[in-house]
C-alpha cells in the first residue's frame, strides 16, 4: 500500500497524525514516513503526562492504541514509555512503537524540514501554555509551527503570549459567530470539510487568514477543495 497522489499546485498537504494511512498514528514511524514524502507538514496531538511532559497521542487514554487502560494525565512519562503501541490496523503490539514526546516529534520534523501542525487537546493553563512555547522556542523550531485546537481558549492564550503565532481554530460548525471571532482575533480556520463552503474559504482568505480542512481521503473531494483554493488539506493517505 502507498499514498494516493493528486495534483495540488497551491494547496499544502498535511499528514494527519503523521502518515497514519500506512503507519501507527502519532508514532515516530508515521512522522518519518511522512518526512520521506512530499508532505508540507505533519499534524500531531498533544497531551500532558503526570509529570507535565508534552506527549504525542490523540486520545487521553492509551487503550485504543495500545490495549492498556492508561490515562496519560495520571501517568509519568517513564511509565508511558514502557507501553508498546499497536501496529497500524492491528492489535499486535510492536516494541519499536512508543508514544513520542513533543521533543522527539520536533526532532523528526526538523530533520525532514516539515511544518508542525500541533493540536492541543486539553485546555491548558497559562503556565502550561508558556511552557509549551518555551519548549518549542528553545528547540529553535517555532517558526515552523502551526497551533490548532477545538478549544478557543488555548488559541487566545497563545495569541496573548505571541501575536505572530500561526493559529487555526478546529471546528465542525462554521457559524457567523465563529467566523467573526476568528477574524477579529486573526485566527485561521481548520474545518471539517463537510461543513465548509466556498463562501467560508473566501471570507477567511479575504481577511488575510488561511483555511485548513480535515480529514480528506477521497480524491474527488480533495480536487473540489483544491479548486476552491483551500490553503491546506489534512489527510491520512493522499499526497
Amino acid at each position: 500500500m502507498n499514498t494516493i497522489k493528486i495534483r495540488h499546485p497551491h494547496t499544502k498537504m498535511i499528514a494527519h497524525r503523521g502518515l497514519s494511512g500506512l503507519e501507527r498514528e502519532n508514532s515516530a514511524a508515521a512522522f518519518i514516513a511522512a518526512g520521506n514524502r512530499s508532505y508540507f507538514g505533519t499534524e500531531c496531538d498533544l497531551h500532558l503526562s503526570k509529570d507535565d511532559v508534552f506527549v504525542v497521542c490523540h486520545d487521553d487514554n492509551l487503550k485504543r492504541v495500545a490495549g492498556v487502560d492508561c490515562l496519560i494525565r495520571d501517568t509519568l512519562l517513564q511509565d508511558i514509555k514502557q507501553i508498546p503501541l499497536y501496529e497500524v490496523r492491528s492489535t499486535v503490539v510492536k516494541d519499536y512503537l512508543r508514544v513520542p514526546t513533543l521533543l522527539e516529534y520536533l526532532e523528526i520534523s526538523q530533520k525532514y524540514q516539515k511544518c508542525c501542525v500541533i493540536e492541543i487537546k486539553p485546555e491548558l493553563t497559562m503556565t502550561q501554555t508558556k511552557a509549551l512555547l518555551t519548549e518549542i522556542r528553545n528547540f529553535g523550531y517555532l517558526h515552523q509551527v502551526i497551533f490548532i485546537s477545538f478549544r478557543f481558549a488555548n488559541l487566545e492564550k497563545l495569541s496573548q503570549l505571541d501575536s505572530s503565532l500561526r493559529l487555526q481554530f478546529l471546528t465542525s460548525k462554521i457559524t457567523e459567530e465563529v467566523i467573526n471571532k476568528c477574524i477579529n482575533l486573526k485566527i485561521s480556520l481548520d474545518a471539517n470539510y463537510q461543513s465548509l463552503t466556498f463562501e467560508h474559504v473566501k471570507a477567511f482568505q479575504n481577511a488575510g487568514l488561511e483555511v485548513n480542512v480535515w480529514t480528506v481521503d477521497d480524491v474527488k473531494v480533495a480536487r473540489k477543495l483544491i479548486r476552491w483554493g483551500v490553503d491546506y488539506i489534512t489527510t491520512n493517505i493522499l499526497e
